[in-house]
């Protein structure tokens, strides 16, 4: 803790870390500035992205505190994740600046009806909450794990693809809602011959299309091959690293846990495919995980339960991870039943699931999505075979 003498002055032992806490927007930025020799937490706002004012203001705070004379001190940094992404940690480590980014999410509020909302109060909770990360409190909030530019470059195959497969799905959908104003419900979208059969198209009341409707569907068609396209172009590339994986990597070897050597391991899993493993090696099991219940509770499968004085009751999974990852996991579970029948997490399911039907079976495959990605892992990352699956 800091202690100060009558002249203000830092005792010899005292803590000398500077906390700083930037609360971004597109507008302004609002630091939030603590050092060992000032009584509060000061709030300073700067102009957005103006890394030499930051680095000013922190400059100035280290030299009011070093004047005292001592060791140099410390400085700590820290932001909330968001759309900047992580290039304010990369820029500010090469300005030899500690930064740490935390997730919004897991930083305590206030659980008052009315809750005072500003960027000046987020700047200071912040600091607090670097502070007590800096005392050993880790469950303060929680940290995001800050990904290399190599790491980070490797998911935007897998998201573009998401983006557009999303974008597909969109146009094909608009397409079809177009025809069925006018009575049209054969005519699909992605099928082959599409403009020519459009051409020939007589409405349910037995007219051609309007000409507005027409040119309408014609320029969504044209906006849906480009997407087609591009679709094509990306799994194409998936493909080349996937085939790249398998060739390069001895997938015998348990102790390589590279994202190639982890791709060509999940790929020889009937059911798993390569979207799947490299989904899982880019996105997943690139980070670290101490337990299966830490890779669990990261995907948002582990249980949420509520426990209070008498009431016990779980809430379902608590949904704390990416929704897509979630999805594909569920996703890869059903295929799972099909592709690896004889395992022993399909029998485990069929044992549970007996011979119910709907509701029940759907609750199921989520404990079965987050065996299997226990599984998964084990496999991916140590070569531990699931028990009774069938290698391609």
């Amino acid at each position: 803790m800091a202690m100060l003498c009558e002249s203000g002055e830092v005792v010899e032992g005292a803590n000398r870390t500077i906390y700083a806490a930037v609360e971004v927007s597109r507008k302004s930025w609002v630091v939030g500035l603590h050092a060992p020799n000032a009584a509060s937490i000061g709030v300073h706002v700067i102009p957005a992205a103006d890394i030499d004012a930051l680095a000013g203001l922190i400059d100035r705070a280290r030299e009011r505190l070093e004047r005292g004379g001592g060791a140099r001190s410390r400085v700590l940094c820290g932001y909330e994740a968001g759309y900047e992404g992580f290039w304010l940690s990369r820029r500010l480590a090469r300005l030899g600046i500690e930064t740490v980014v935390l997730d919004p999410a897991s930083l305590p509020v206030s659980r008052r009806a009315k809750r005072v909302k500003t960027d000046r109060v987020d700047a200071a909770r912040m600091v607090r909450a670097l502070m007590a990360l800096d005392r050993g409190e880790s469950g303060v909030c929680s940290v995001v794990r800050i990904p290399s530019v190599e790491e980070e470059d490797r998911r935007r195959l897998t998201r573009e693809r998401r983006r557009l497969v999303t974008q597909r799905s969109r146009l094909t959908n608009s397409i079809k809602g177009l025809l069925m104003l006018h009575g049209v419900f054969d005519l699909d979208p992605r099928s082959a011959g599409f403009a020519e059969r459009l051409d020939a198209v007589r409405t349910g009341y037995r007219v051609p299309l309007p000409p507005g409707t027409r040119a309408e569907v014609r320029r969504a068609k044209a906006h849906l091959n480009v997407v087609e396209e591009q679709i094509a172009e990306i799994e194409a590339e998936r493909n080349r690293i996937v085939e790249r994986a398998r060739s390069g990597t001895t997938v015998h070897d348990g102790a390589d846990r590279g994202p190639d050597a982890m791709i060509a391991r999940l790929v020889r899993l009937q059911g798993v495919g390569p979207n799947d493993a490299v989904v899982l090696a880019h996105e997943v099991f690139c980070r670290e995980f101490r337990n299966r219940r830490q890779l669990a509770g990261w995907a948002g499968l582990a249980p949420a339960p509520w426990t209070s004085g008498e009431v016990r009751r779980v809430q379902g999974i608590d949904k704390s991870g990416p929704p897509w990852v979630r999805a594909q996991l569920v996703q890869l579970a059903w295929r799972w039943l099909r592709h690896q029948p004889e395992s022993e997490l399909s029998r485990w399911f069929r044992a549970r699931a007996g011979g119910s039907e709907g509701r029940v079976r759907r609750v199921l495959v989520i404990a079965l999505a987050r065996k299997l990605l226990v599984a998964l892992w084990r496999y991916a990352t140590m070569g531990v075979v699931p028990g009774g699956a069938r290698l391609a």
